[in-house]
């Protein structure tokens, strides 16, 4: 390993849409993280691990900054927050193609300003704007929520725009250190996470209005073989008109949602699944800690 090898951790952190998770998955070549474009899409962090010549990038991939409204919301904001003291290097995501808006202002205000790492303000969705004009005028919006100058990229998470200066310019930051994970390693999630983010990424996309905010994955069992994994989870809602949009006419919709994601766990682990998918209510689980915490979402105080 040469002596100039640099290792580091580099959270990313932006309003709820802005691209966090499609940008790791760019950066990986893989989907490590589900997408779509439904806010709250990211509930924890989640670690993405890039291995070069060069050195090692450990990305965490941090729910969308907002106000918290309840609980869940603390939670959220919490696992964003706590990513922050301990990176090397802070990702500001912003979505390049509107100017700053109070949700940016807020997160600068709240979580940057008091960082003690250093901060790359990173410009994204610039495939949407054809007017380099105006990508500047949006760029100052941003540059001046800050008291200094701040280092800026401008990129394209969707098309992978600028992928590589962005990973030259995260490098230069990072400290001088020794490899922290093996290289074939991509992310630290086990499978059965996977599985839980894999339904609850089905769900957001077959479903609308308040049912993708309102719905948790828990895998009660996880059966693993050398033929067949098989895998028994638990959808959560919060009302019983919801289970029974999620449920759909005859089964209908449960059917559907579970081939998918069926299908894409096939994939991952390269053999046969079965699985069961049983939707339970769970009253208001948004605004209880006792429920929060049992279904993962845990806030550390």
């Amino acid at each position: 390993m040469n002596k100039n090898y640099k290792s580091g951790f580099v959270a990313i952190i932006g309003r709820p849409n802005v691209g966090k998770s499609t940008l790791l998955n760019q950066i990986l070549g893989q989907k490590i993280v589900i997408t779509t474009d439904k806010a709250q899409t990211t509930r924890k962090r989640i670690k993405g691990i890039l291995t070069n010549d060069e050195g090692q990038i450990v990305f965490i991939d941090t729910p969308g900054v907002h106000k918290p409204l309840n609980k869940f919301g603390e939670f959220l904001l919490d696992e964003a927050k706590v990513s922050v003291p301990d990176a090397d290097l802070i990702l500001f995501l912003v979505d390049g193609s509107e100017p700053a808006g109070r949700g940016d202002k807020w997160i600068v205000e709240n979580m940057l300003l008091s960082a003690k790492s250093p901060i790359l303000l990173v410009l994204n969705k610039l495939d949407k704007l054809k007017n380099p004009l105006k990508i500047e005028e949006n760029l100052l919006t941003y540059k001046v929520l800050f008291e200094q100058n701040i280092p800026t990229v401008k990129i394209s998470a969707k098309t992978g725009r600028n992928k590589d200066t962005l990973i030259e310019n995260i490098m230069k930051k990072l400290p001088q250190g020794e490899q922290l994970y093996p290289e074939d390693v991509v992310t630290e999630e086990t499978m059965r996470q996977v599985a839980e983010e894999i339904i609850r990424e089905k769900i957001l996309i077959n479903t609308k209005e308040e049912i993708p905010h309102s719905v948790a994955v828990l895998i009660e069992k996880y059966e693993e073989t050398e033929k067949i994994d098989r895998i028994y989870a638990s959808i959560y809602c919060e009302q019983k008109s919801q289970k029974g949009i999620l449920i759909g006419k005859g089964g209908s919709l449960l059917k559907v949602i579970g081939t998918q994601a069926r299908l894409e766990l096939e994939e991952i682990v390269g053999k046969k699944v079965y699985l069961e998918l049983n939707v339970k209510i769970e009253k208001d689980w948004r605004k209880n800690n006792k429920a929060l915490k049992n279904l993962g979402y845990e806030i550390k105080k």
